[in-house]
Protein backbone atom coordinates (compact mmCIF):
# COMPACT_ATOMS: atom_id res chain seq x y z
CA UNK A 1 0.00 0.00 0.00
CA UNK A 2 1.50 3.60 -0.86
CA UNK A 3 1.85 6.50 1.45
CA UNK A 4 -1.12 8.29 0.42
CA UNK A 5 -3.47 5.27 0.09
CA UNK A 6 -4.23 5.75 -3.55
CA UNK A 7 -4.31 2.15 -4.55
CA UNK A 8 -6.83 1.37 -1.74
CA UNK A 9 -10.86 2.22 -2.28
CA UNK A 10 -11.70 5.41 -0.79
CA UNK A 11 -11.56 6.32 2.64
CA UNK A 12 -9.80 3.48 3.93
CA UNK A 13 -6.12 4.66 4.19
CA UNK A 14 -7.62 7.94 6.22
CA UNK A 15 -9.16 5.38 8.57
CA UNK A 16 -5.77 3.09 9.08
CA UNK A 17 -3.99 6.63 10.37
CA UNK A 18 -6.45 7.14 13.26
CA UNK A 19 -5.25 4.56 15.73
CA UNK A 20 -7.77 5.23 18.53
CA UNK A 21 -10.81 4.59 16.08
CA UNK A 22 -12.54 1.34 15.21
CA UNK A 23 -12.65 -0.40 11.94
CA UNK A 24 -15.45 -2.50 11.28
CA UNK A 25 -16.56 -3.80 7.58
CA UNK A 26 -19.87 -6.43 6.73
CA UNK A 27 -19.70 -8.50 3.85
CA UNK A 28 -22.78 -11.37 3.16
CA UNK A 29 -23.00 -12.91 6.79
CA UNK A 30 -19.64 -11.87 8.44
CA UNK A 31 -18.34 -8.54 10.54
CA UNK A 32 -15.13 -7.68 10.82
CA UNK A 33 -14.30 -5.82 13.65
CA UNK A 34 -10.55 -4.89 12.99
CA UNK A 35 -9.86 -3.08 16.68
CA UNK A 36 -11.52 -5.76 18.56
CA UNK A 37 -9.26 -8.31 16.00
CA UNK A 38 -12.90 -10.35 16.12
CA UNK A 39 -14.85 -12.12 13.03
CA UNK A 40 -18.42 -12.50 13.39
CA UNK A 41 -20.83 -14.16 11.50
CA UNK A 42 -24.61 -13.60 12.11
CA UNK A 43 -23.17 -12.26 15.65
CA UNK A 44 -21.30 -15.36 16.13
CA UNK A 45 -17.78 -15.05 16.36
CA UNK A 46 -15.68 -16.99 14.39
CA UNK A 47 -12.26 -18.02 15.74
CA UNK A 48 -9.33 -17.24 14.09
CA UNK A 49 -5.32 -17.52 14.39
CA UNK A 50 -3.97 -14.39 15.18
CA UNK A 51 -2.03 -13.85 11.48
CA UNK A 52 -4.97 -15.76 9.42
CA UNK A 53 -6.86 -12.56 10.88
CA UNK A 54 -4.21 -9.99 9.68
CA UNK A 55 -3.94 -11.52 6.19
CA UNK A 56 -7.96 -10.84 5.90
CA UNK A 57 -7.58 -7.43 7.08
CA UNK A 58 -5.29 -6.50 4.61
CA UNK A 59 -7.61 -7.96 2.01
CA UNK A 60 -10.73 -6.75 3.03
CA UNK A 61 -8.88 -3.39 3.52
CA UNK A 62 -8.10 -3.37 -0.08
CA UNK A 63 -11.50 -5.04 -1.86
CA UNK A 64 -11.52 -5.76 -5.30
CA UNK A 65 -7.62 -5.38 -6.02
CA UNK A 66 -4.96 -7.30 -6.46
CA UNK A 67 -2.67 -7.87 -3.32
CA UNK A 68 0.42 -9.31 -3.76
CA UNK A 69 1.94 -12.20 -2.01
CA UNK A 70 5.11 -9.72 -1.22
CA UNK A 71 2.64 -7.19 0.19
CA UNK A 72 1.07 -9.34 2.43
CA UNK A 73 4.58 -10.74 4.05
CA UNK A 74 5.63 -7.22 4.31
CA UNK A 75 2.04 -5.73 6.26
CA UNK A 76 1.80 -8.88 8.17
CA UNK A 77 5.27 -10.17 9.14
CA UNK A 78 7.31 -6.52 8.83
CA UNK A 79 10.12 -7.67 10.97
CA UNK A 80 10.41 -11.37 10.09
CA UNK A 81 11.98 -13.52 7.09
CA UNK A 82 8.82 -15.83 6.70
CA UNK A 83 8.30 -18.11 3.27
CA UNK A 84 5.55 -17.43 0.97
CA UNK A 85 4.37 -20.83 1.19
CA UNK A 86 2.85 -19.20 4.74
CA UNK A 87 0.49 -17.52 3.08
CA UNK A 88 -1.75 -20.26 1.22
CA UNK A 89 -1.79 -21.89 4.87
CA UNK A 90 -3.12 -18.96 6.16
CA UNK A 91 -5.18 -18.51 3.02
CA UNK A 92 -6.91 -22.17 3.16
CA UNK A 93 -7.72 -21.08 7.23
CA UNK A 94 -9.79 -18.13 5.75
CA UNK A 95 -11.55 -20.04 3.16
CA UNK A 96 -12.53 -22.92 5.78
CA UNK A 97 -13.76 -20.24 8.28
CA UNK A 98 -15.80 -18.35 5.36
CA UNK A 99 -16.97 -21.04 3.85
CA UNK A 100 -15.38 -19.98 0.79
CA UNK A 101 -14.69 -22.26 -2.33
CA UNK A 102 -11.49 -21.82 -4.12
CA UNK A 103 -12.69 -23.09 -7.49
CA UNK A 104 -15.51 -20.88 -7.22
CA UNK A 105 -14.42 -18.43 -5.32
CA UNK A 106 -17.23 -15.72 -3.01
CA UNK A 107 -14.30 -14.31 -0.91
CA UNK A 108 -10.92 -14.62 -1.93
CA UNK A 109 -9.11 -15.55 -5.35
CA UNK A 110 -6.34 -16.57 -6.14
CA UNK A 111 -4.32 -14.54 -8.89
CA UNK A 112 -2.34 -17.51 -10.12
CA UNK A 113 1.42 -16.65 -9.23
CA UNK A 114 0.86 -13.26 -7.37
CA UNK A 115 -1.52 -12.83 -4.59
CA UNK A 116 -4.84 -12.87 -3.66
CA UNK A 117 -8.21 -10.82 -4.00
CA UNK A 118 -10.80 -10.24 -2.06
CA UNK A 119 -13.90 -10.57 -4.63
CA UNK A 120 -17.24 -10.16 -2.06
CA UNK A 121 -19.11 -6.33 -2.08
CA UNK A 122 -17.57 -4.65 0.89
CA UNK A 123 -19.37 -2.08 3.71
CA UNK A 124 -17.62 0.23 5.74
CA UNK A 125 -19.85 0.52 8.71
CA UNK A 126 -17.93 3.31 9.65
CA UNK A 127 -14.96 4.45 12.07
CA UNK A 128 -16.45 4.23 15.99
CA UNK A 129 -14.61 4.44 18.94
CA UNK A 130 -13.61 1.02 20.42
CA UNK A 131 -15.84 -0.94 22.92
CA UNK A 132 -13.31 -2.67 24.39
CA UNK A 133 -9.63 -3.17 25.22
CA UNK A 134 -7.88 -5.31 23.09
CA UNK A 135 -7.36 -7.93 26.13
CA UNK A 136 -10.91 -8.43 26.18
CA UNK A 137 -11.52 -8.68 22.43
CA UNK A 138 -11.75 -12.47 22.54
CA UNK A 139 -8.73 -12.43 20.04
CA UNK A 140 -7.65 -16.37 19.45
CA UNK A 141 -4.32 -16.38 20.04
CA UNK A 142 -1.40 -18.58 19.10
CA UNK A 143 -1.30 -21.93 21.23
CA UNK A 144 1.89 -21.69 23.10
CA UNK A 145 1.59 -23.50 25.29
CA UNK A 146 0.00 -27.31 25.46
CA UNK A 147 -4.03 -27.89 26.26
CA UNK A 148 -3.62 -30.69 28.72
CA UNK A 149 -0.29 -32.38 30.16
CA UNK A 150 -0.53 -35.42 27.55
CA UNK A 151 0.19 -32.89 24.91
CA UNK A 152 3.02 -31.76 26.60
CA UNK A 153 4.38 -35.27 27.56
CA UNK A 154 4.06 -36.28 24.34
CA UNK A 155 5.98 -33.58 22.65
CA UNK A 156 8.37 -34.15 25.14
CA UNK A 157 8.92 -37.65 24.22
CA UNK A 158 9.01 -36.97 20.67
CA UNK A 159 12.01 -34.57 20.65
CA UNK A 160 13.73 -37.05 22.76
CA UNK A 161 13.35 -39.73 20.28
CA UNK A 162 14.69 -37.16 17.65
CA UNK A 163 17.46 -36.28 19.98
CA UNK A 164 19.06 -39.55 19.68
CA UNK A 165 19.33 -39.18 15.77
CA UNK A 166 18.84 -42.97 15.59
CA UNK A 167 16.81 -44.72 12.60
CA UNK A 168 14.91 -46.69 15.11
CA UNK A 169 13.55 -43.64 16.92
CA UNK A 170 11.98 -42.36 13.97
CA UNK A 171 8.68 -43.89 13.66
CA UNK A 172 8.09 -43.88 17.78
CA UNK A 173 8.58 -39.84 17.05
CA UNK A 174 6.40 -39.48 14.32
CA UNK A 175 3.67 -42.02 16.68
CA UNK A 176 4.43 -39.13 19.46
CA UNK A 177 3.92 -35.82 17.28
CA UNK A 178 1.02 -37.25 15.27
CA UNK A 179 -0.76 -38.13 18.89
CA UNK A 180 -0.14 -34.98 20.33
CA UNK A 181 -1.46 -33.25 17.17
CA UNK A 182 -5.13 -35.01 17.12
CA UNK A 183 -5.33 -33.94 21.11
CA UNK A 184 -4.32 -30.77 20.40
CA UNK A 185 -4.51 -29.59 16.68
CA UNK A 186 -3.64 -26.20 17.37
CA UNK A 187 -0.16 -26.07 19.23
CA UNK A 188 2.34 -25.02 17.22
CA UNK A 189 4.89 -26.72 18.30
CA UNK A 190 2.97 -30.38 17.93
CA UNK A 191 3.40 -29.38 14.28
CA UNK A 192 6.61 -28.42 14.58
CA UNK A 193 7.52 -31.49 15.94
CA UNK A 194 6.11 -33.95 13.57
CA UNK A 195 7.89 -31.50 10.89
CA UNK A 196 11.67 -32.43 11.95
CA UNK A 197 10.49 -36.17 12.10
CA UNK A 198 9.53 -36.21 8.77
CA UNK A 199 12.64 -34.47 8.03
CA UNK A 200 14.93 -37.47 9.89
CA UNK A 201 12.34 -40.16 7.94
CA UNK A 202 13.34 -38.77 4.91
CA UNK A 203 16.92 -38.33 5.40
CA UNK A 204 17.19 -41.70 6.41
CA UNK A 205 15.34 -43.02 3.63
CA UNK A 206 12.71 -44.34 5.62
CA UNK A 207 10.43 -42.85 3.03
CA UNK A 208 10.62 -41.54 -0.48
CA UNK A 209 12.85 -38.06 0.48
CA UNK A 210 10.73 -35.75 -1.78
CA UNK A 211 7.09 -37.26 -0.06
CA UNK A 212 8.57 -36.88 3.47
CA UNK A 213 10.01 -33.25 2.89
CA UNK A 214 7.03 -32.19 1.36
CA UNK A 215 5.05 -33.23 4.28
CA UNK A 216 7.75 -31.77 7.09
CA UNK A 217 7.14 -28.78 4.99
CA UNK A 218 3.30 -28.65 5.40
CA UNK A 219 3.23 -29.09 8.70
CA UNK A 220 6.37 -26.40 9.52
CA UNK A 221 4.66 -24.04 7.82
CA UNK A 222 1.54 -25.33 9.73
CA UNK A 223 3.23 -24.46 12.54
CA UNK A 224 4.53 -21.04 11.84
CA UNK A 225 0.77 -20.28 11.46
CA UNK A 226 -0.48 -20.68 14.81
CA UNK A 227 3.17 -19.66 16.05
CA UNK A 228 5.30 -17.02 13.78
CA UNK A 229 7.77 -17.51 16.82
CA UNK A 230 8.14 -21.17 17.16
CA UNK A 231 11.93 -21.98 16.77
CA UNK A 232 11.33 -25.71 16.04
CA UNK A 233 8.97 -24.96 13.13
CA UNK A 234 12.06 -22.57 11.43
CA UNK A 235 14.19 -25.47 11.95
CA UNK A 236 12.23 -28.32 10.43
CA UNK A 237 11.91 -25.39 7.24
CA UNK A 238 15.71 -25.26 7.45
CA UNK A 239 16.20 -28.38 7.38
CA UNK A 240 13.63 -28.79 4.51
CA UNK A 241 15.94 -26.12 2.52
CA UNK A 242 18.91 -27.64 3.40
CA UNK A 243 18.52 -31.60 2.48
CA UNK A 244 15.66 -31.20 -0.25
CA UNK A 245 15.82 -27.81 -1.97
CA UNK A 246 19.39 -26.98 -1.38
CA UNK A 247 17.96 -23.34 -0.72
CA UNK A 248 21.61 -22.44 1.28
CA UNK A 249 20.48 -18.96 1.70
CA UNK A 250 16.72 -19.93 2.75
CA UNK A 251 18.28 -22.32 5.37
CA UNK A 252 20.29 -19.86 6.89
CA UNK A 253 17.77 -17.57 7.00
CA UNK A 254 15.58 -20.27 8.88
CA UNK A 255 17.67 -21.35 11.26
CA UNK A 256 19.92 -18.52 12.20
CA UNK A 257 16.21 -17.34 13.18
CA UNK A 258 15.59 -20.45 14.95
CA UNK A 259 18.39 -19.01 16.96
CA UNK A 260 17.89 -16.31 17.76
CA UNK A 261 14.50 -17.13 19.29
CA UNK A 262 16.37 -20.27 21.17
CA UNK A 263 19.75 -19.73 21.40
CA UNK A 264 19.67 -23.33 23.27
CA UNK A 265 18.65 -25.24 20.54
CA UNK A 266 20.24 -28.12 19.56
CA UNK A 267 18.67 -29.09 16.19
CA UNK A 268 19.33 -25.85 15.15
CA UNK A 269 23.04 -25.29 15.92
CA UNK A 270 23.90 -28.91 14.80
CA UNK A 271 21.97 -28.11 11.39
CA UNK A 272 23.61 -24.59 10.85
CA UNK A 273 26.82 -26.67 11.44
CA UNK A 274 25.81 -29.09 8.86
CA UNK A 275 24.97 -26.42 6.54
CA UNK A 276 28.31 -24.33 7.30
CA UNK A 277 30.13 -27.72 6.37
CA UNK A 278 28.29 -27.92 3.43
CA UNK A 279 29.15 -24.60 2.53
CA UNK A 280 33.07 -25.20 2.98
CA UNK A 281 33.52 -23.29 6.29
CA UNK A 282 34.59 -26.49 8.18
CA UNK A 283 36.07 -24.82 11.23
CA UNK A 284 32.84 -22.61 11.89
CA UNK A 285 30.67 -26.03 11.30
CA UNK A 286 32.61 -27.68 13.73
CA UNK A 287 32.75 -24.64 16.50
CA UNK A 288 28.93 -24.56 15.98
CA UNK A 289 28.21 -28.34 16.39
CA UNK A 290 30.62 -27.89 19.50
CA UNK A 291 28.32 -25.34 21.12
CA UNK A 292 25.39 -27.56 20.69
CA UNK A 293 27.87 -30.10 22.52
CA UNK A 294 27.81 -27.76 25.65
CA UNK A 295 24.32 -28.20 26.05
CA UNK A 296 23.39 -31.42 25.42
CA UNK A 297 26.31 -33.14 26.22
CA UNK A 298 24.32 -36.64 26.59
CA UNK A 299 22.95 -36.18 23.02
CA UNK A 300 24.16 -39.20 20.78
CA UNK A 301 23.60 -36.91 17.98
CA UNK A 302 25.45 -33.92 18.42
CA UNK A 303 28.19 -36.39 19.00
CA UNK A 304 27.68 -38.17 15.54
CA UNK A 305 27.44 -34.26 13.99
CA UNK A 306 30.95 -33.81 15.47
CA UNK A 307 31.95 -37.31 13.86
CA UNK A 308 30.80 -35.93 10.63
CA UNK A 309 32.19 -32.39 11.12
CA UNK A 310 36.26 -34.07 11.42
CA UNK A 311 35.52 -36.88 8.54
CA UNK A 312 34.41 -33.94 6.34
CA UNK A 313 38.03 -32.63 7.76
CA UNK A 314 39.63 -35.99 6.82
CA UNK A 315 40.44 -36.32 10.53
CA UNK A 316 39.40 -39.83 10.41
CA UNK A 317 41.09 -40.57 14.18
CA UNK A 318 38.77 -38.38 16.03
CA UNK A 319 35.81 -38.85 13.57
CA UNK A 320 36.29 -42.67 14.88
CA UNK A 321 36.59 -41.31 18.03
CA UNK A 322 33.27 -39.51 18.27
CA UNK A 323 31.66 -41.94 16.63
CA UNK A 324 32.94 -44.02 19.18
CA UNK A 325 31.24 -42.33 21.68
CA UNK A 326 27.66 -42.08 20.02
CA UNK A 327 27.87 -45.70 20.52
CA UNK A 328 28.32 -45.71 23.47
CA UNK A 329 25.05 -43.57 23.99
CA UNK A 330 23.63 -46.07 21.87
CA UNK A 331 25.58 -49.25 20.45
CA UNK A 332 23.05 -50.02 17.96
CA UNK A 333 23.53 -46.27 16.37
CA UNK A 334 23.05 -47.35 12.56
CA UNK A 335 24.98 -43.61 11.32
CA UNK A 336 27.23 -43.84 14.03
CA UNK A 337 28.74 -47.10 12.58
CA UNK A 338 28.62 -46.17 8.95
CA UNK A 339 31.15 -43.37 10.08
CA UNK A 340 33.65 -46.09 11.97
CA UNK A 341 33.42 -48.35 8.58
CA UNK A 342 34.00 -45.13 6.43
CA UNK A 343 37.07 -43.84 8.74
CA UNK A 344 38.72 -47.21 8.86
CA UNK A 345 38.27 -47.46 4.97
CA UNK A 346 39.74 -44.04 4.39
CA UNK A 347 42.44 -45.38 6.56
CA UNK A 348 43.35 -48.16 4.07
CA UNK A 349 42.31 -50.82 6.81
CA UNK A 350 39.78 -52.78 4.80
CA UNK A 351 39.48 -55.97 7.72
CA UNK A 352 38.12 -52.99 10.30
CA UNK A 353 35.83 -51.87 7.98
CA UNK A 354 34.68 -54.65 6.77
CA UNK A 355 33.89 -55.55 10.23
CA UNK A 356 31.85 -52.66 11.04
CA UNK A 357 29.75 -53.06 8.33
CA UNK A 358 29.19 -56.40 9.11
CA UNK A 359 27.68 -55.12 12.52
CA UNK A 360 25.90 -52.50 11.06
CA UNK A 361 24.33 -55.03 8.96
CA UNK A 362 23.51 -57.29 11.91
CA UNK A 363 22.33 -54.21 13.86
CA UNK A 364 19.89 -53.49 11.02
CA UNK A 365 18.60 -56.67 11.59
CA UNK A 366 20.30 -58.48 8.20
CA UNK A 367 20.25 -62.51 8.91
CA UNK A 368 23.93 -63.77 9.55
CA UNK A 369 22.94 -66.41 6.04
CA UNK A 370 22.49 -63.22 4.14
CA UNK A 371 26.19 -62.18 4.72
CA UNK A 372 27.92 -65.00 3.86
CA UNK A 373 27.77 -64.36 0.08
CA UNK A 374 29.53 -60.94 0.94
CA UNK A 375 32.14 -62.40 3.50
CA UNK A 376 33.25 -64.61 0.78
CA UNK A 377 33.39 -62.13 -1.66
CA UNK A 378 35.75 -59.65 0.66
CA UNK A 379 38.00 -63.15 1.36
CA UNK A 380 38.50 -63.91 -2.60
CA UNK A 381 38.53 -60.56 -3.83
CA UNK A 382 39.00 -57.87 -1.09
CA UNK A 383 37.39 -54.71 -0.80
CA UNK A 384 37.08 -54.68 -4.62
CA UNK A 385 35.77 -57.87 -4.37
CA UNK A 386 32.86 -56.81 -2.43
CA UNK A 387 32.20 -53.59 -4.83
CA UNK A 388 32.45 -55.86 -7.46
CA UNK A 389 29.54 -58.04 -5.78
CA UNK A 390 27.60 -55.40 -4.91
CA UNK A 391 27.75 -54.01 -8.43
CA UNK A 392 26.57 -57.28 -10.08
CA UNK A 393 23.37 -57.64 -7.65
CA UNK A 394 22.60 -53.95 -8.28
CA UNK A 395 19.97 -55.01 -10.63
CA UNK A 396 18.36 -57.42 -8.33
CA UNK A 397 17.82 -54.58 -6.00
CA UNK A 398 16.32 -52.00 -7.93
CA UNK A 399 15.93 -49.60 -4.63
CA UNK A 400 19.58 -49.07 -4.82
CA UNK A 401 20.44 -45.38 -4.46
CA UNK A 402 21.78 -43.50 -7.48
CA UNK A 403 24.18 -41.88 -5.08
CA UNK A 404 25.48 -45.30 -3.98
CA UNK A 405 25.41 -46.79 -7.76
CA UNK A 406 28.07 -43.60 -8.20
CA UNK A 407 30.55 -44.36 -5.47
CA UNK A 408 30.66 -47.71 -6.18
CA UNK A 409 31.35 -47.09 -9.65
CA UNK A 410 33.71 -44.27 -8.24
CA UNK A 411 35.84 -47.20 -6.20
CA UNK A 412 36.35 -48.70 -9.45
CA UNK A 413 37.93 -45.62 -11.00
CA UNK A 414 34.94 -46.26 -13.75
CA UNK A 415 33.84 -42.12 -13.78
CA UNK A 416 32.23 -42.61 -17.09
CA UNK A 417 29.90 -44.91 -15.58
CA UNK A 418 30.01 -43.11 -12.40
CA UNK A 419 28.80 -39.88 -13.22
CA UNK A 420 25.12 -40.81 -14.92
CA UNK A 421 24.39 -41.94 -11.84
CA UNK A 422 25.28 -39.31 -9.63
CA UNK A 423 23.64 -36.40 -11.92
CA UNK A 424 20.45 -39.02 -11.41
CA UNK A 425 20.95 -38.38 -7.79
CA UNK A 426 20.96 -34.68 -8.10
CA UNK A 427 17.57 -34.59 -10.76
CA UNK A 428 16.26 -36.67 -7.64
CA UNK A 429 17.21 -34.12 -4.51
CA UNK A 430 19.18 -36.98 -2.78
CA UNK A 431 19.42 -35.77 0.58
CA UNK A 432 22.77 -37.15 0.89
CA UNK A 433 24.48 -34.87 -1.40
CA UNK A 434 24.39 -32.14 0.90
CA UNK A 435 28.06 -33.01 1.25
CA UNK A 436 28.94 -33.08 -2.13
CA UNK A 437 31.64 -29.86 -2.37
CA UNK A 438 33.70 -31.21 1.04
CA UNK A 439 33.18 -34.79 1.87
CA UNK A 440 35.61 -37.19 1.21
CA UNK A 441 33.77 -40.25 -0.42
CA UNK A 442 33.93 -37.71 -3.46
CA UNK A 443 37.04 -37.25 -3.53
CA UNK A 444 37.88 -39.85 -6.41
CA UNK A 445 35.81 -37.47 -8.06
CA UNK A 446 36.89 -34.32 -8.12
CA UNK A 447 39.60 -33.85 -10.83
CA UNK A 448 37.30 -34.29 -13.39
CA UNK A 449 35.54 -31.33 -14.80
CA UNK A 450 32.10 -32.84 -14.56
CA UNK A 451 31.96 -32.82 -11.47
CA UNK A 452 32.41 -29.20 -10.91
CA UNK A 453 29.43 -28.81 -13.20
CA UNK A 454 27.72 -31.17 -10.88
CA UNK A 455 28.41 -29.05 -7.92
CA UNK A 456 27.33 -26.03 -9.89
CA UNK A 457 23.83 -27.71 -10.55
CA UNK A 458 23.26 -27.85 -6.48
CA UNK A 459 24.65 -24.02 -6.23
CA UNK A 460 28.01 -25.25 -4.79
CA UNK A 461 31.42 -24.35 -5.51
CA UNK A 462 34.47 -26.85 -5.70
CA UNK A 463 36.76 -27.16 -3.20
CA UNK A 464 39.52 -29.47 -4.35
CA UNK A 465 42.43 -26.84 -2.94
CA UNK A 466 41.02 -27.20 0.41
CA UNK A 467 40.66 -31.08 0.24
CA UNK A 468 44.44 -31.51 -1.09
CA UNK A 469 45.52 -29.37 1.79
CA UNK A 470 43.64 -31.44 4.29
CA UNK A 471 44.56 -34.73 3.08
CA UNK A 472 48.21 -33.45 3.04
Amino acid sequence: MRDDGSDCPVGFAKIRLIPHMSERFSFGAFVLDVAERSLCRDGREVALPPKAHDVLVELVRRAGHLVSKQELLQAVWPEAFVEEGILAVHVSSLRKALGDDRQAAQYIKTVAGTGYRFVASVQLDGAVPSARSRAGSGTVLPMLTPSSPEVYELVGRGRAHLLTASFFQVKPAIEAFEAAVVIDPHYAAAHAGLALAYCAQAELRQTPPDEGFARARASALRALALDDACADAQVALGAVMLFNEWNWTGAERSLVRALELNPNHTQARVLYGRLLDALGRLDDGLETKLRALERDPLSAAVHLAIAHSYWNQRRYDESIRWAGKALELDAKHLLAREFLAGAHLQMGDFDRHMAENMKHAEAYGMPAEALEPVKRAYADGGRLGVVRFALEHASSQPAMPEVQLALLHGALGDLDAALPHLERAIDGRDPCLVDLAVAPQWDMFREDPRFDLCLKRMGLVATRTDVKDMKA
